[in-house]
């Protein structure tokens, strides 16, 4: 065996079966869709631990920072930020460009926990 590559416990299937460290845990995501009842519309300011660098303030009536905030949220809040700041409709509304904006583990973590948001037959998947 040479020095070269990842080796022999290495492999697809291990890879599958470990979660992302980016992905979060299964029980910081809410139990429902409808729990998730954040604002709809107006200006939002994330919280420094959420958005500690660049924009903070995000217009929800504008689809570009709406799509942005989420992303933000979805990538780096737990449990109490999604809550907080995530809309169950808007989320399912705007989903087929967000999962596209997420890493796969969070992106997974969200369709595994949540079935009607992934892909569905003829659309792209990311």
């Amino acid at each position: 065996m040479n020095s070269y590559g990842p080796g022999p416990r290495h492999t697809a299937e291990r890879d599958a079966s470990v979660a992302s460290r980016w992905a979060p845990a299964s029980d910081e995501l809410p139990s429902g869709l409808t729990e998730l009842a954040g604002p709809t519309g107006g200006l939002v300011d994330l919280p420094l631990h959420l958005a500690w660098s660049g924009l903070r303030t995000f217009d929800l009536d504008d689809e570009k920072l709406l799509l942005g905030m989420y992303r933000v949220v979805l990538t780096t809040g737990l449990r109490e930020d999604y809550l907080q700041f995530l809309d169950g409709g808007l989320l399912a509304l705007h989903w087929p460009r967000l999962r596209k904006m997420v890493g796969r583990g969070v992106r997974t973590a969200w369709e595994d926990a949540f079935p009607p948001l992934r892909a569905r037959p003829g659309r792209a998947a990311a």
